[in-house]
């Protein structure tokens, strides 16, 4: 099987009993009870996405809506930029 490297950006967020995993550069999530084991979860999540892609034949179709870029024959994933923003929301009870 041909495999390729591909460097994603993945937002761990945790708390004392279990960690969740997040790209937002295909969409997806997992969890696990720590950080090792959501990255264990993270990479088999990634690897039967891209076999269900695969299987489908909709990888271009896929990666195109979540703002992947070909060039070359090679699927570069979309720059992700991350910071906090002040939102002001009603009150709630």
């Amino acid at each position: 099987m041909h495999q390729v490297d591909v460097n994603l950006p993945v937002v761990f967020i945790g708390d004392n009993d279990k960690v969740v995993a997040y790209t937002p550069a295909l969409d997806i999530s997992t969890v696990g009870k720590d950080e090792t084991e959501a990255k264990a979860r993270f990479s088999e999540m990634v690897n039967i996405f891209f076999a269900d892609l695969v299987e489908n034949s909709t990888i271009d179709d896929v990666l195109s809506e979540l703002g992947w870029v070909k060039e070359q024959q090679k699927w570069n994933p979309p720059a992700i930029s991350q910071q906090s923003i002040n939102v002001k929301i009603s009150a709630f009870a």
